[in-house]
């Protein structure tokens, strides 16, 4: 069964930036497109950036796109979230996910907040 940790989380301050990951074990996180959700304090948790399996195609909700970049590195079997001009907005609990037909994992999240 496939174990998500996040790590990276912290404060910053507006403009700032943060590089967040998703460490995986207990198998390879290569065959799961593997998505970044996050939720904000009294509001639903949404998707805003994914990166697909095997293709590597990326995807980005308006809300974060020309700010944050998703990448993998499959050799340690991570994937990152690069998050750059951070905003007062962006202050949530950051999931990631990875999933494959059948299979749906989630990481307990890191905190980010965006504060001066």
């Amino acid at each position: 069964q496939l174990q998500l940790v996040e790590s990276g989380g912290g404060l910053v301050q507006p403009g700032g930036s943060l590089r967040i990951s998703c460490a995986a074990s207990g198998g390879n996180l290569g065959y799961y497109t593997v998505g970044w959700f996050r939720q904000a304090p009294g509001k639903e948790r949404e998707g805003i950036s994914c990166i697909v399996f095997n293709v590597g195609a990326t995807y980005y909700t308006d809300l974060v796109k020309g700010r944050f970049t998703i990448s993998r590195d499959n050799a340690k079997n991570t994937v990152y979230l690069q998050m750059n001009s951070l905003k007062l907005e962006d202050t949530a609990v950051y999931y990631c996910n990875a999933h494959r037909p059948g299979y749906e994992y989630w990481g307990q999240g890191t905190q980010v907040t965006v504060s001066s």
